[in-house]
């Protein structure tokens, strides 16, 4: 009988949320419009809030959509209670603040966390704890090396490697240069996806790895030129990866190599920011399918961000992974007993995650046992155009990494 009414009451929720978004609202959790007012669930997250570049904005999506939950009955009455810390691009502050959040806040689980620096600092606390992350996005190798760290996004190697592959079939490119910030385990690493994949493909693809603290722009650009590349690969946050351009356009580069990006340039600024010049000349992977696409999912992210989310909450790829990963995490504990849930039975509920799907993702989405997680390794192409975007590629591209084979077999044994 039990299994019989919670049946009733998932479809129940899943009318609703087709009516809601037929209005144009939000479609969050049980989606019964009442105030979940019993004992609150607490989660975490760490992002890079202050530094090089705000990073936050994962985060901020996973909060505003929480927030719809608790304001729609919340986790079967529990609303959920998610603080989010900033580590300041610092790892000894990352460590901190993972403790707080770990050991003195006594979180279940992190949702939409986004770092350049807390994956390898505290991926061995999460594991020694029992602590299940599902990051919005991940990105130094820790993030994707890691028991405990699931990120939503496929990470800047991914990007980089599946942008690359745009770039020799759309250009015929076999000599590229690849810029990265001399992050530890980010470094080469991030652009070691498209050498990797560039050796198997008669493609030569060279690093250059810059000082995120203060980066020379032009010497950059002047360096990356000299190795007479047909293609640039810009592997940089946006904070970075904008002087960049301007730097390569007053060099006079920009309409004498093509420039390309990983996920990070996908950003409604960028455009407006860098100018005419890259009209057409500047494309980028995206990690999720585009922010303007019209699918239900993607429009529910937007409905959820509007009524949910402040003004000034960023509404880019970044806040579709921290849109997902929050949606992940409600899924996952709405299957659970409000009464047992603890951070052991959460674990379980997240590793338990296959088949998730939403019209933002290329592919189904799993976390699974495994030793390490990127079930995320698609994507679309998109190039500036205007003050915007269009999608230049058909349909989402599979990363050919051969760092990827490993969990291609895994893959096959789910069945996905």
């Amino acid at each position: 009988m039990k299994i019989t009414l919670k049946r009733i009451a998932v479809a129940s929720a899943l009318l609703s949320a087709g009516a809601a978004m037929a209005q144009g609202k939000p479609a969050c959790g049980l989606n019964n419009g009442k105030a979940a007012s019993g004992e609150p669930i607490a989660l975490g997250a760490v992002v890079g809030k202050t530094g090089p570049d705000d990073f936050s904005a994962s985060a901020l999506a996973s909060q505003a959509y929480f927030k719809c939950v608790n304001a729609n009955g919340g986790i079967n009455g529990r609303p959920v209670e998610l603080t989010i810390v900033d580590d300041q691009w610092n790892p000894e502050v990352a460590a901190q603040a993972a403790a707080k959040l770990v050991k003195d806040r006594k979180v279940l689980a992190m949702v939409g966390s986004s770092s350049f620096v807390e994956c390898g600092v505290n991926a061995k606390l999460y594991a020694q704890e029992d602590v299940m992350v599902i990051a919005g996005v991940g990105v130094p190798r820790e993030c994707f090396f890691a028991k405990n760290y699931v990120p939503v996004n496929a990470g800047p190697r991914v990007s980089a490697t599946v942008v690359a592959m745009y770039a020799a079939q759309q250009y015929k490119a076999k000599k590229m240069v690849c810029v990265i910030p001399n992050i530890p385990s980010l470094g080469n690493w991030a652009c070691d996806g498209a050498k990797d994949w560039g050796k198997a493909n008669g493609v030569e693809v060279d690093v250059i790895a810059v000082d995120p603290g203060s980066p020379d722009a032009t010497s950059t650009m002047l360096q990356a030129a000299a190795k007479k590349p047909d293609a640039i690969i810009l592997n940089l946050p946006k904070g970075i990866m904008v002087p960049m351009l301007a730097a390569a356009e007053q060099q006079g580069l920009a309409k004498k190599i093509h420039f390309v990006s990983s996920t990070p340039a996908y950003n409604l600024d960028v455009p407006k920011t860098i100018g005419a010049a890259w009209n057409g000349n500047f494309d980028i992977h995206l990690e999720f399918m585009p922010v303007e696409s019209a699918g239900a999912d993607n429009l529910n992210w937007k409905a959820t961000m509007e009524a949910f989310g402040n003004k000034s909450d960023p509404r880019d790829s970044f806040a579709q992974a921290g849109y997902l990963a929050a949606r992940i995490a409600t899924e996952a504990l709405l299957k659970m007993d409000p009464k047992k849930i603890d951070r052991a039975s959460v674990s379980t509920a997240l590793r338990n995650v296959k088949g998730f799907k939403s019209d933002i993702l290329c592919r189904p989405f799993y976390v699974g046992d495994g030793a390490r997680h990127n079930a995320n390794s698609s994507g679309p192409i998109s190039q500036v155009s205007g003050n915007g975007f269009k999608q230049v590629s058909n349909g989402c591209l599979m990363a050919a990494d051969p760092e990827l084979s490993d969990l291609r077999e895994q893959e096959k044994k789910l069945g996905l």
